[in-house]
């Protein structure tokens, strides 16, 4: 892989990323067993949550690069959007991401998937040897370029950041068990086998949370129950008209003010990025169950091996693509501008909302409807390293219900790595909110929405 230019033209951000319901990885790592659920605590907890020995967090949701962490449908969009974002321009100009598949939208596959699409459609399209840009050296555009190179054709790949992988970041770092990951590294298990056997050939295991539970200022809770959420997406299906999944909730009776249900909410959306006061009931954000899988490796070797001996300019931002019959012309953020014949453009869904490329002639009717169609999603992720436990909780995936905490997600380290390592996920306008934090108040925001795990002293039973 080459490296033709190291610029910087635009800060790129050192958050980075967080999305969920990526792929994963090979066989599961053995941890300790925990029990379902621990046992209630005879008193509420006191005290304060410790400072961290370390932390780390991302910022998807303000990243100019990403604009948000993954697409969906709002009320009243359809998934021919998806399919009319997808289709070709004048065969000089292809689309390609998670925003662009039907079948997997806001996955790491559905972005691999989406890449070979477009590929498959550019050599339909053109000769032999063709010179072939790819704007984003994430999932997507990596794929694209190592079928379009392997195919013949001679590929440059634009990356606006300076650094490989797009939405998947995983930072090694001395003070942490694992890499951390602070991008796409979660799923809800169908996907986990996906890319397993390639993750695995590099020594990279699958984590299981899968031990889930609630807690509450009381204790031990009930962990999310999705039921509510179904039975609203069922009635609205036989509604007149798509509503947001809130409204549908409102209509079958649900109780928004119940703790419970606005823990399961929290869930949705810090698993899919929605917002359930917007996104559709019709077509809904693939709820995922009471469990996830991760990984304990670096994610990056999926882009950086498929980007071995494909030309790559880092820190080089496209601003504006221009095309007619004859080719195709990307103009830097530098004002340089260079010729190729075909263009594959992989930025996320919230870049192309943001206006950030101009494109020349404007793009059709179609993809713009496509494009305001859809919905950016937001998911944010905290790393919190302490010296030592401070929660009485064995479970591994924990719900918080109640208070106003915002990050109502949390994984539990310690049973798979030994360490005393929580990982918090927020997701929708809280995810927004959070990013905007400076890292003090984010931080503290984190750490107030743990004081429900902080250990207590238990008070005998008289």
């Amino acid at each position: 892989m080459g490296i033709s230019r190291r610029t910087l033209l635009v800060g790129a951000g050192s958050g980075a990323v967080a999305v969920v319901l990526a792929a994963c990885t090979g066989e599961p790592r053995p941890k300790p067993s925990s029990s379902a659920r621990p046992s209630p605590r005879p008193t509420i907890p006191t005290g304060a949550v410790p400072e961290p020995t370390a932390w780390m967090r991302s910022t998807w949701s303000t990243d100019p690069y990403s604009r948000g962490a993954m697409s969906y449908l709002p009320a009243g969009a359809a998934p021919q959007l998806r399919k009319d974002l997808a289709v070709p321009i004048g065969d000089r100009v292809f689309l390609a991401g998670e925003a662009t598949d039907s079948d997997r939208p806001g996955t790491v596959p559905g972005a691999i998937s989406s890449g070979r699409a477009a590929a498959a459609a550019v050599l339909g399209a053109s000769a032999s040897g063709e010179r072939i840009a790819v704007v984003g050296a994430g999932a997507a555009g990596a794929t694209a370029a190592r079928v379009l190179t392997d195919a013949g054709c001679t590929v440059t790949v634009f990356e606006a950041r300076e650094r490989l992988g797009g939405r998947i970041r995983s930072v090694t770092d001395k003070n942490w068990p694992i890499p951390v990951q602070l991008g796409a590294w979660l799923s809800n298990g169908e996907d986990a086998d996906t890319l397993g056997g390639v993750l695995a050939a590099q020594g990279i295991h699958r984590l299981t949370f899968g031990t889930a539970t609630g807690w509450s200022k009381d204790g031990a809770a009930a962990t999310v129950d999705g039921a509510p959420l179904q039975k609203a997406i069922a009635q609205a299906a036989n509604g007149a008209s798509d509503v947001s999944l809130a409204d549908a909730l409102k209509t079958a009776g649900a109780d928004p003010g119940d703790p419970a249900l606005a823990a399961a909410l929290a869930w949705v959306q810090a698993t899919t990025g929605v917002d359930t006061a917007k996104a559709s009931s019709w077509y809904p954000p693939e709820l995922a169950p009471d469990a996830l899988v991760g990984a304990d490796g670096d994610l990056g070797v999926l882009v950086e091996d498929a980007l071995k001996d494909v030309k790559v300019t880092l820190a080089s931002p496209v601003v504006r693509i221009a095309h007619d019959d004859s080719g195709v012309s990307l103009r830097l953020g530098t004002g340089e501008s260079l010729s190729f014949d075909r263009v594959v453009v992989t930025v996320p869904l919230g870049v192309l909302q943001q206006r950030a490329i101009e494109f020349a002639p404007a793009l059709p009717f179609a993809h713009r409807g496509a494009i305001a169609g859809l919905a950016s999603g937001y998911v944010e992720t905290v790393w919190l390293r302490f010296d030592e436990t401070f929660w009485n909780v064995d479970a591994d995936l924990w719900h918080v219900v109640g208070g106003d905490g915002p990050v109502r997600t949390w994984l539990n380290l310690q049973p798979a790595t030994g360490a005393p390592v929580v990982v918090g996920l927020v997701g929708g306008p809280d995810a927004e909110a959070f990013a905007k934090l400076g890292d003090a108040d984010a931080q503290a925001t984190a750490r107030e929405s743990l004081m429900f795990f902080v250990a207590a002293t238990a008070t005998p039973t008289p």
